[in-house]
């Protein structure tokens, strides 16, 4: 892949356990590939475990630093890795949600991808927007406000930054070549 990327900075917003493995491993790797420097910020630094289909034990995932070091105006856009453990401890984590809302604050592109978009709910991000996500969590999001569709991959520039969401593991590539694409553009 060539470095389409390069020059910009992505953070990674994970809890310490219970991301699902796929869902931080592939979108970290897609966008190096690409030639973007890429942040993994967790609550404490070390390592993530993964956990694969939020059961079994995946591999762990180096973290570079914490939430609390980091600025959103110091990157290009914000991924939120899903896992149903990884995704309801960031949406309690008021520096997550503060980091979220100053990245859609400044126009700059959040994605999430399966339980993930229940930090988009916790940061009044949902509301009147055009998204996906895992099913189970469907209700949720159309309770805040959110126009659910059953896609890959959402794209909406409805509201001064592009909100990219995706449903499962099935649906990284798409995930990815969207991530790519705003970055590209921006």
């Amino acid at each position: 892949m060539t470095n389409v990327l390069e020059g910009r900075a992505v953070l990674v917003l994970t809890s310490n356990f219970g991301t699902e493995t796929d869902e931080i491993q592939r979108p970290l790797a897609t966008l190096r590939e690409a030639g973007a420097t890429v942040t993994v910020a967790a609550t404490e630094t070390g390592t993530v475990q993964t956990l694969v289909v939020d059961h079994d034990l995946g591999p762990e995932v180096p973290v570079d630093t914490t939430y609390d070091s980091v600025q959103a105006g110091d990157f290009d856009a914000v991924v939120l890795p899903g896992g149903t453990l990884n995704a309801d401890a960031l949406r309690t984590d008021e520096t997550v949600r503060s980091l979220v809302k100053a990245f859609a604050g400044s126009g700059k592109p959040v994605a999430a991808i399966c339980h993930a978009p229940w930090v988009l709910i916790e940061a009044g991000l949902a509301d009147g927007r055009r998204l996906t996500s895992v099913d189970t969590i469907r209700t949720d999001l159309v309770n805040a406000g959110a126009q659910w569709s059953d896609q890959e991959v959402v794209l909406d520039d409805s509201t001064g930054f592009r909100l990219i969401t995706s449903r499962n593991p099935g649906d990284l590539d798409a995930f990815g070549a969207a991530i790519i694409d705003a970055l590209s553009q921006a």
